[in-house]
C-alpha cells in the first residue's frame, strides 16, 4: 500500500466534503463521485459481529474492490461516521463506494477493503433521540475496545486482509475523525494511516495525541488532516496541525 495510493484516496474521500463546506476551497475534479458506466464495480455487504465489549452482535458495512478475490491479501480502511449517523451514514451522506470505483478505474489507488462501522458502541446504537445524551457520547470512546478487539480481529478471521499496521488505516468525519485521531495515533502499533476530516470536539488535545512527536513521524505512513475554511470545527484541526508542523510530524 504506498503513500501516494493511498493519500489519493483519503484526498477522494474529502473532496465533497471539503468542497460542501466551503466555497473558498479549490473544486473537486468534475465527475470524481459520480457513477460512471464501462468500469468495474465494487461490492458492498452488511456483516454482524459479536461484540464482546458491547456484549451483543453488532452490524457494519464492507466495500469489497472491482476484481475481489479470496486469494488475494488487501489492506484495510476503518471508515468512521459522524455523531447523527451509523454504519449507513457515510452511503447516505456520501459516495465512497463510487469514489473508490473511480479510482480504481483511473488507476490512481491500490485494491483495498474498507469497513464502514457503527462507532457508537452500545446497547442500542441507533442514531436516534437525543444523539448529544452524555451515554451516547461515552459510547464514541467505548468504541475504540470494540473495534480493536472485537471488529478488527472479526475483519481479519472473515476477510483476506493483510494484519500488519502498514496495510491498515483509520479514516472519519467529525466525531469519526476524532475518534480516528484518538485511536489511530494511540495506536501507532496497529495503524500507520490516519486521517481526520472535520475533527469534533471529542479530539483529544494534541499533546495527549502524540506525545511522543518524533516517536509518531517516525510509524507514521500518511496523517491527512482536513477541514472546510468555515467549518466551526476548523479549530479542533488547526491546533493538531500547528502541533504536528512545529515538533516535525
Amino acid at each position: 500500500m504506498k503513500k501516494v495510493q493511498n493519500h489519493f484516496l483519503f484526498l477522494g474521500l474529502t473532496l465533497l466534503l471539503t468542497t460542501a463546506l466551503t466555497a473558498q476551497v479549490k473544486p473537486a475534479a468534475p465527475g470524481f463521485d459520480e457513477v460512471k458506466t464501462g468500469i468495474a464495480h465494487g461490492k458492498i455487504d452488511t456483516i454482524t459481529y459479536a461484540s464482546k465489549t458491547v456484549g451483543n452482535k453488532r452490524r457494519a458495512l464492507v466495500y469489497t474492490p472491482p476484481g475481489f478475490s479470496k486469494k488475494e491479501k488487501y489492506p484495510v480502511l476503518y471508515l468512521l461516521h459522524g455523531i447523527g449517523g451509523d454504519e449507513k451514514e457515510w452511503l447516505n451522506g456520501g459516495k465512497p463506494q463510487v469514489i473508490l470505483d473511480n479510482l480504481y478505474a483511473e488507476g490512481k489507488i491500490a485494491p483495498m477493503i474498507v469497513v464502514m462501522p457503527n462507532g457508537r458502541a452500545m446497547k442500542d446504537d441507533r442514531a436516534v433521540g437525543n444523539i448529544f445524551d452524555s451515554a451516547k457520547v461515552q459510547a464514541f470512546a467505548n468504541f475504540e475496545k470494540d473495534l480493536l478487539n472485537d471488529l478488527i480481529p472479526y475483519v481479519e478471521k472473515s476477510f483476506p486482509v493483510r494484519k500488519d499496521r502498514e496495510n491498515r488505516a483509520i479514516a472519519g468525519l467529525s466525531m469519526g475523525g476524532g475518534q480516528s485521531l484518538n485511536f489511530g495515533l494511540g495506536n501507532l502499533d496497529k495503524f500507520a494511516w490516519v486521517g481526520g476530516f472535520s475533527s469534533a470536539p471529542n479530539t483529544k488535545p494534541p499533546q495527549e495525541l502524540v506525545p511522543n512527536p518524533a516517536e509518531a513521524a517516525q510509524k507514521l505512513k500518511l496523517l491527512f488532516i482536513s477541514c472546510g475554511a468555515s467549518d466551526g470545527l476548523i479549530q479542533f484541526s488547526k491546533r493538531t496541525h500547528d502541533y504536528l508542523a512545529k515538533n516535525g510530524v
